[in-house]
């Protein structure tokens, strides 16, 4: 009953929200879980009969079933964006995800590095190595421009415009945002495409890639990750950290530097600023560990 909505759903998400298949994938997921549980409680229902208290009486039954908020939270997320394309359709007239009320989410701060961290994690590594010279580059690209793995491996030399100090970059949905990139990332790169790059037998369909490998392909994101991992190691810092650990670091010091919250989401790409409003309480969380530290009145 519900397969022609499902597959206009999948055609809204993929056309017109251009969402990757891993997201497209979720969000009929959502939907399916949906579908299954009305089925066997014996509700033959198309979405234009689905009311509040059937979405109501799911939720419950897959808390029930010890599904956690995130993963409930995660769900209702995937049914609102199926009812809002039905609405768009008009396969129904009232949206009953309107009024539904997601679980109360925990947010977790994320691990952030220090500056000197940062630095002593790009200072570690050696540089006497073509795979040097490219990892030396690739951080500093991937902390000056604050970018996602994704967008850092995909990032291509016709992106760079580093004459005027500035990357183009393609995020979440294809969007693209103009990213200024520091001096340092800048100096990094030429070096690696003047001097490393133009040794490394580029393979087809590669040819604009900035980061390649020794096959002359674009890095893998584990790759970047393990790098990262050695590099830390190298440096003696035991944080718990990932390539997305220097995104979430770009952000905080710029917060705590008094950047503008508004100027931090446009270089993130965040399609909200509530996304991005996570990076001030990191900055007062670092308020509160500076009094603890240095306040008389803190100190135990």
């Amino acid at each position: 009953m519900w397969q022609p909505y499902k597959k206009g759903f999948k055609a809204y998400l993929q056309l017109e929200r251009s969402l990757s298949e891993n997201s497209v994938d979720a969000y009929l997921h959502d939907v399916e879980l949906l579908t299954q549980w009305m089925m066997l409680q014996g509700l033959q229902k198309n979405p234009a009969a689905v009311l509040q208290e059937d979405l109501q009486q799911f939720l419950k039954a897959i808390a029930e079933m010890g599904m956690g908020a995130n993963s409930q939270a995660r769900i209702i997320s995937g049914l609102r964006a199926f009812f809002k394309y039905a609405m768009l359709e008009q396969i129904v007239q009232q949206n009953p995800t309107e009024l539904l009320e997601a679980p109360k989410l925990k947010r977790a701060l994320p691990e952030v590095l220090s500056f000197g961290e940062i630095e002593a994690i790009i200072g570690a590594i050696d540089q006497s190595s073509p795979e040097g010279v490219r990892n030396k580059a690739m951080l500093e690209t991937l902390y000056s421009c604050g970018l996602r793995v994704s967008e850092l491996v995909n990032l291509q030399l016709s992106q760079l415009y580093m004459d005027v100090g500035f990357v183009r970059v393609f995020g979440k949905g294809s969007k693209e945002r103009l990213v200024p990139i520091g001096r340092d990332a800048i100096k990094y790169i030429q070096l690696y495409r003047d001097n490393v790059r133009v040794h490394v037998p580029v393979q087809k369909g590669e040819e604009d890639m900035v980061f390649l490998n020794n096959r002359g392909r674009r890095l893998s994101r584990v790759m970047v990750f393990l790098i990262i991992k050695a590099m830390a190691a190298k440096a003696g810092i035991t944080k718990n950290i990932s390539p997305h650990t220097f995104r979430h670091s770009f952000a905080t010091h710029l917060v705590e530097g008094g950047a503008d919250l508004r100027a931090v989401q446009e270089m993130l790409g965040h399609e909200s600023i509530t996304t991005t409003e996570i990076y001030t309480h990191l900055d007062r969380e670092y308020l509160r560990e500076t009094l603890h530290r240095f306040h008389p009145a803190f100190k135990s």
